[in-house]
């Protein structure tokens, strides 16, 4: 890195010295300024890409549920659709009817009526879904306590500790108190039978999850929707299920079709996931579908006058492109049932394989083997010179970026390591990190290892 005097405030500017983007150019180029001329676009190019070297492959990135691959045709649409903006209905009428398309499909794939109109739309990822979700709740919530004359001030959003982060961050920015479920060692997913002890009249909702980011396990969703009917039918108050199927809502219709957690179950009002994810899409893109109009509450749909046409839109963002819509859809004709059926299949049969490698190396305990969606989550389950810490930063010497944390509060004792497989991650891959994984505890327990974090933290994947 270099460094000059800056001649209009006598501040050092760091400065990107380019190896060979252009043997004529001469000239270092500022790193936090505008610089006073422009590039050929070649050189421009070049520079960034050189930078980009030094971050790790993306196939390899196996912390990550993010989608990063996918086919030419589909990168193709989203090169040639990146200018169209999604939110622009009237003068892109197409795309508009594109993402339709994508929600209604959604609906159906997720047991939604027709009778019942379920209604949805497209965000940027489950982030925003989820915070669409959540201010539904409250809103219906808030209407009830309205109609009967009651307290509307206190709400609260019952959820077990192993939910995703954006949960909490929905919590705080929208006034909810959130009450969480302990999990503990050893079970990681929430307990029907603590559920009730959680709700009053206050509660806007319950949350459950279609796949943790924690362990990738299914929590039991029927059994705590009948926590939630017998309390709700007892009570005389309908209190809503919202499913989290950021990760799981494109595996389970797939290849667990017997499976009850959709709208199949009456008190399933709203569901979100993430098209980013097993939807097979680049990012971002997520979906959020409702019952039906009832589910929505009319006073947090807009109608906007945009350029010539009038706009009905329930969003946290505005504009976007239409290209990862575009592509969501290009997933659906492309692949149908069958195709991301087979996808699917490979992916749990890939983690199978790779879960039963590790299990036979005698050392980990295996909390999640692939079964319910294609992820593997361990941890050592005898005393071991290294910790998962060790193992984690051993195997990014290989190129492969595996995450190792601690669990949620009331289990943050427990420390694990998951590996999530995607398309584009083969058996030979996974051949080839089973040995990765061999070798590195060799050497760790050979050589002295590095001190491992003492406290938990949030884990926000």
């Amino acid at each position: 890195m270099h460094k000059f005097f800056d001649n209009h405030d006598n501040t050092i500017e760091e400065l990107i010295y380019p190896a060979y983007a252009k043997r004529s150019m001469v000239e270092p180029v500022p790193k936090y300024h505008f610089p006073l001329k422009g590039m050929p676009p070649e050189v421009a190019a070049q520079i960034i890409r050189d930078e980009l070297m030094l971050e790790g492959n993306p196939r390899l990135n196996l912390a990550t549920f993010v989608t990063t691959w996918m086919e030419k045709e589909a990168r193709e649409l989203m090169a040639e659709t990146y200018d169209k903006n999604l939110i622009d209905k009237d003068e892109y009428p197409k795309t508009a009817e594109i993402e339709k398309r994508c929600v209604r499909m959604i609906a159906r794939l997720f047991h939604g009526t027709d009778a019942e109109k379920p209604i949805g739309t497209s965000t940027v990822g489950s982030s925003e879904a989820i915070m669409l979700a959540g201010l539904a709740m409250k809103w219906n919530w808030k209407k009830r306590q309205k109609q009967s004359a009651k307290p509307f001030n206190a709400p609260n959003l019952v959820m077990g500790t192993n939910v995703q982060v954006v949960w909490e961050k929905f919590c705080r920015y929208f006034e909810v108190e959130p009450r969480f479920i302990p999990v503990v060692a050893g079970s990681y997913v929430t307990n029907p039978d603590k559920v009730a002890s959680y709700l009053d009249e206050n509660t806007i909702g319950v949350v459950a999850i279609l796949g943790t980011t924690y362990s990738g396990e299914f929590e039991p969703i029927e059994q705590i929707h009948e926590v939630v009917k017998d309390f709700s039918i007892t009570k005389g108050i309908k209190i809503p299920l919202h499913i989290d199927a950021a990760s799981g809502g494109f595996v389970a219709p797939f290849i667990h079709p017997e499976l009850k957690w959709d709208f199949q179950l009456p008190f399933v009002e709203s569901i979100n996931v993430s098209g980013h994810k097993y939807g097979l899409v680049y990012p971002g893109v997520g979906w959020v579908i409702w019952r039906n109009e009832s589910s929505l509450p009319e006073e947090l749909i807009f109608k906007v006058s945009y350029l010539g046409g009038e706009l009905p839109t329930f969003n946290l963002n505005f504009s976007r492109p239409g290209s990862q819509v575009i592509a969501q859809y290009y997933n659906f004709l492309r692949l149908g049932k069958e195709g991301y059926t087979q996808i699917l299949k490979s992916m749990q049969t890939i983690s199978l394989h790779l879960a039963e490698k590790i299990a036979s190396l005698g050392i980990f305990e295996m909390i999640s083997q692939g079964k319910d969606i294609p992820v593997i989550c361990f941890e050592l389950k005898s005393k071991e010179p290294f910790s998962v810490f060790d193992l984690s930063h051993k195997l990014r010497e290989k190129g492969w970026q595996i995450p190792a944390y601690f669990m949620p509060p009331d289990a943050q004792n427990t420390a694990v390591i998951r590996i999530v497989i995607r398309e584009g991650f083969s058996r030979d891959m996974a051949d080839v990190l089973y040995n990765d994984i061999k070798k590195a505890v060799e050497e760790l327990r050979s050589h002295t290892h590095r001190p491992h974090p003492k406290k938990s933290l949030r884990f926000i994947h």
